[in-house]
């Protein structure tokens, strides 16, 4: 079977969203060019995604652990055409799809049935039928109504034969003069023929504001969240074994006379809940994900620093903390109602919320395994966000 890389166009400027970049604008707690790649990447169908954009656009998503390995980033041109063609030179395969970034309701059906015309007759976009009467006006007159049961609405990604695009750029080079709104019409001018698949009318592509509100609301119908519901809730847990010298760790305090816990970090382990806790109710991944193990720059780091740039992540994406329940489990070291309390001002200070809003309890009793044992310390916490307005 042809391997398919896929380009997805972000070069644009957001010209008509009034000032904003539409393309890094949260989008239920993730930018919305951040949906359009997983979309493309989670139909499994293509080896390299290609992203065309400026390098703040793709600082912006690498800063939210947003760019996929599979993604190369190049730079774009002054116009569509020619970013298309910088994207798909930067690819190998035979078989290349190309979609736009601002379309972040794309389906892994839609991006599977593509790829598969594609295969089959070397060229194919998905459309969509038009369903309002089509009328053709001059200068603010009608003056023709316009047959409609031919037409239809193209939508992206669009699927290429790499050859045909090279033949078709031959003939009509996208630094030229000719000036074509996607690559179906390239090719047609080619006299190359696309076959035509069904597309989504969810598949809706973001140009103004009122687009971004309308995507929000289909995506939170199909990622299950219920239209309008502010409240989300996450549960994160953790576990290291103690290891050697004296110095604890837990819950944002030091407890001296106890054992170190083994870990890349501090190996707090009740922090470290917190903050995977905070990102699932968000849905902005997990700590393994943003500070890997093998990171040197994090080695030893105390875990209040990575709950605090958790915290401000979970925020900048729109969401604001509203209540953390932390539980410890081990048979060591004790934890009294004073150790507790302590926690819990440090985790409030840590995660910038009122010491009301937390609570810490431990569990010590009728344990099995490690922490049963002695040998290790586990925490699981239950964190509730607030959806602010970027993502209603």
């Amino acid at each position: 079977m042809s391997a398919i890389d896929a380009v997805v166009v972000a070069a644009g400027r957001s010209s008509r969203m009034g000032g904003g970049d539409k393309l890094t604008a949260p989008l239920l707690g993730r930018p919305l060019l951040a949906w359009s790649l997983a979309g493309i990447a989670d139909a499994g169908v293509v080896e390299r995604i290609v992203l065309v954009a400026p390098a703040r656009r793709a600082r912006a998503l690498a800063a939210e652990d947003e760019l996929p390995e599979q993604v190369l980033v190049v730079e774009g041109g002054e116009r569509r055409q020619e970013s298309v063609a910088a994207g798909v030179r930067a690819t190998a395969a035979p078989l290349v799809l190309i979609h736009d970034g601002a379309r972040p309701l794309v389906s892994s059906a839609l991006v599977r049935r593509v790829a598969e015309a594609a295969r089959r007759h070397g060229a194919a976009i998905p459309v969509t039928p038009v369903g309002e009467t089509v009328k053709r006006v001059a200068n603010g007159a009608v003056v023709m109504t316009v047959e409609r049961g031919d037409l239809a609405l193209a939508q992206t990604p669009q699927g290429f034969r790499r050859d045909l695009l090279e033949r078709a750029w031959a003939a009509h080079p996208p630094e030229g003069p000719e000036t074509w709104t996607d690559e179906a019409a390239l090719l047609e001018t080619s006299g190359i023929a696309v076959h035509a698949v069904a597309g989504e009318d969810e598949n809706l592509k973001v140009t103004r504001p009122a687009d971004l509100a309308r995507a929000a609301d289909a995506l939170a119908r199909r990622e299950g969240i219920v239209p309008g519901a502010r409240l989300r809730s996450g549960l994160g847990r953790d576990s290291h074994p103690f290891g050697p010298g004296d110095g604890l760790a837990l819950g944002g305090i030091r407890i001296p006379e106890a054992p170190t816990l083994h870990g890349h970090s501090d190996g707090d382990v009740a922090l470290h809940a917190v903050a995977d806790a905070l990102l699932g109710a968000s849905a902005l991944g997990d700590l393994g994900r943003l500070f890997p193990s093998g990171d040197p720059a994090t080695r030893g780091i105390p875990s209040g620093e990575l709950l605090r740039s958790v915290v401000e992540r979970i925020r900048r994406a729109g969401f604001e903390p509203v209540s953390l329940d932390v539980t410890v489990i081990g048979a060591r070291p004790h934890l009294g109602p004073e150790r507790l309390e302590a926690m819990r001002s440090a985790i409030a200070r840590s995660a910038k919320m009122p010491p009301s809003a937390v609570a810490v309890k431990a569990s010590s009793g009728n344990l099995s395994g490690d922490e049963g044992a002695g040998r290790a310390i586990a925490a699981w916490a239950v964190a509730l966000v607030r959806a602010g307005d970027a993502d209603r």
